[in-house]
């Protein structure tokens, strides 16, 4: 249990370590390792700190993790339900802290073995005036089967704020049906009137909602993309469109129906909350907010979908700091999970910096090194305040230096100066990562793509293009034709690269629903490997798992003129189908790209037990189905000569 903690502790100092000095950090631990294992409250009292001290910032940690569930159960950790956290204050106050939906997370599938771990960061720091002594940290689980364990952790790190929150107030709340004609959702959101509290130098609306059910008119909630309003004052302040991209999710492949946009939220993500500055609204003001949705209605005489909403009013003081700039992250190099699509990467690192004063920001200086070496770089440009930039600092030499080895190494970036001179606030100034780099290739690579069945209009939806430091194009198979073989050799000069396959669809060159649309597209495959006149394994791509990656994935590697190859000895990456799909009595199971195909092909009910299992030395086999009832497989290929080579594939029985 202590070795756990440790654990736990040590993966969440990776994300905010550098936000303040040892000992400045108050731990607060809520939930752990609770089993999520039907529809309910879970909840925990607590303690906070007493509300004397000064944070600068409050963090909430959501750990999401498996367990095995009894046997006979029908689903274990294969679904996506909502997860709700809120503070429970003895004053009454009933907060929603964070969100997030638990992923399709099969067991057979690599990302999620029984170990998998996930953390979800919520600055919360908005909440601090009701986070402190005594309270109930809920939370709500709507699931219908388990899996899940959950852990709920608070980091107080002490300092400055960038403002002082006066005070939070819960508004609009509940979930809230969509789409039917005799109950509008906008009867539920009355306009709220108010009067900002004395001191108040600004006002926010916190607005989360995520779409949920579908009907038969446009598939809402959840697969529709409507929008909402705020109103202010009977005028129309911010017009918000709930729809969020999940092919691009950094948790996959998913189980399920995961690259499938939806209603603000996708499966295995943290849910995004809106801010919306009240403009004008400060001390004294009395005055009305609204919000109305999108009108809609449905031609569903039963059921309809549902907005989930929670959101609250925050009033702030004035700015602590004329001129304060942070480093909220490192996007790259990191090995935190949040990153996966960006990761690992020997290339540029990528930093996100924050205005946290009320004066413009013109240019920050950065300071940066791997382990023991630094570099400097000023950024120029225009920061508002309490805006947010993604910046990319020049590559360090040595990071392409590191390029194919295995052992973690330390990133560190420091904001020297703020509009040339020293920052307002210099505890928020420092982050640290830990990082694994990314692949050594060789000079001659071929780059093998077969693709897919799906189009944009007459052409492939699946692309590749590799990229130099600069940004420069210098190899690409584009406007290629659908299900067609290419074999190119690409020679690259000594150098840091990345390679971007995209697919215009975002549902991957792979996808086990494929056999469901029409007409079905089937399966294609990406892959690298060492130009060579004999047979020489293909590169392991991170990010490529099988073709099952969304939007596309990125491969960041480096080249040198004595690259012999780590990657020689790496686990090639096969390709694997399943036919017929759907199958009644036999399936035959087909392994392509290895020479020596020893290995063991297992299939997995839903719920991840083996119920068929066969050795093959084949390259294609066959195995007899009829003891299995219907429903939906795992089928799963391991390669004895590389063990770390699993290929999967999904298979329905239909009789």
């Amino acid at each position: 249990m202590k070795k756990q903690i440790c654990v736990l502790v040590a993966v969440m100092v990776l994300a905010i370590k550098a936000l303040a000095a040892p000992g400045d950090t108050t731990w607060v631990q809520a939930h752990y390792g609770v089993n999520l294992t039907y529809y309910n409250d879970y909840d925990t009292a607590i303690t906070f700190p007493t509300g004397t001290t000064s944070y600068r910032k409050v963090v909430m940690i959501v750990t999401l993790g498996k367990y095995q569930c009894p046997t006979g159960s029908q689903w274990c950790g294969d679904w996506d339900y909502t997860v709700q956290n809120f503070l429970m204050t003895p004053g009454g106050d009933t907060l929603e802290l964070s969100r997030l939906i638990t992923p399709y997370a099969n067991v057979s599938y690599t990302r999620f073995p029984w170990t998998w771990k996930q953390h979800y960061y919520y600055d919360v720091t908005d909440f601090y005036p009701v986070l402190k002594n005594n309270a109930t940290i809920r939370l709500h689980y709507s699931g219908y089967s388990g899996g899940f364990t959950a852990d709920i952790k608070f980091a107080f790190i002490e300092g400055t704020p960038s403002r002082n929150v006066l005070s939070v107030q819960r508004a609009w709340h509940g979930d809230f049906t969509f789409g039917s004609a005799s109950d509008p959702i906008n009867n539920h959101l009355q306009t709220l009137n108010k009067t900002a509290p004395i001191g108040t130098a600004a006002t926010e609306l916190k607005f989360t909602a995520t779409g949920h059910g579908s009907d038969s008119t446009e598939q809402c909630s959840e697969f529709c993309s409507k929008y909402y309003n705020v109103v202010l004052n009977s005028n129309i302040l911010d017009v918000t469109q709930l729809w969020r991209t999940c092919g691009t999710n950094d948790l996959y492949p998913q189980s399920g129906t995961w690259v499938f946009d939806r209603g603000n939220w996708c499966p295995g993500a943290a849910v995004s909350t809106h801010s919306h500055t009240l403009t004008g609204v400060t001390a004294g003001n009395n005055y009305n907010v609204g919000v109305t949705f999108q009108p809609y209605t449905d031609n569903h005489t039963g059921s309809h979908g549902l907005y989930t909403i929670q959101s609250h009013l925050v009033y702030y003081s004035g700015f602590n700091f004329p001129t304060d700039a942070s480093i909220e992250d490192v996007i790259a190099p990191t090995k935190n999970e949040v990153y996966y699509r960006a990761n690992p990467s020997s290339f540029k690192p990528v930093i996100k910096i924050r205005n946290n004063g009320i004066n413009a920001i013109s240019s920050v200086t950065v300071e940066y090194g791997v382990d023991d070496t630094s570099a400097t770089y000023t950024w120029n440009g225009t920061l508002g305040s309490l805006k947010d930039s993604v910046i990319t600092l020049p590559q360090q030499a040595s990071i392409a230096n590191i390029a194919g080895t295995t052992s973690t190494h330390k990133f560190t970036a420091r904001i020297t100066q703020v509009n040339g001179a020293v920052d307002g606030d210099t505890t928020n100034n420092k982050f640290t990562t830990f990082f694994t780099p990314a692949s050594l290739w060789n000079q001659k690579i071929v780059v093998t793509m077969k693709t897919n069945g799906s189009a944009v209009g007459s052409v492939s939806e699946d692309s590749w293009q590799i990229f130099d430091l600069n940004d420069n194009i210098v190899a690409q198979r584009t406007n290629a034709a659908v299900s067609t073989l290419y074999n190119d050799t690409v020679s690259l000069p000594t150098g840091s690269y990345k390679l971007v396959f995209s697919d215009a669809g975002c549902d991957g060159i792979s996808f086990w629903m494929f056999q469901y649309y029409t007409p079905n597209p089937g399966n294609g495959s990406f892959s690298v490997k060492k130009y060579s006149t004999g047979f020489s394994p293909n590169y392991v791509m991170p990010g490529y798992l099988s073709g099952d990656f969304g939007c596309g994935f990125t491969q960041y590697f480096s080249v040198v003129a004595s690259s012999t190859s780590v990657a020689e000895v790496s686990a090639p990456q096969l390709n694997m189908s399943v036919f017929p799909n759907p199958a009644q009595h036999q399936i035959e199971v087909k392994i392509e790209g290895v020479n020596d195909t020893k290995g063991t092909i297992k299939v997995y009910d839903v719920i991840g037990n083996v119920v068929l299992e066969k050795s093959t030395t084949n390259t294609t086999e066959v195995l007899n189905i009829d003891a299995l009832a219907n429903g939906i497989y795992n089928v799963i290929y391991q390669s004895n000569q590389y063990p770390d080579a699993k290929l999967h594939d999904k298979m329905v029985i239909a009789r």
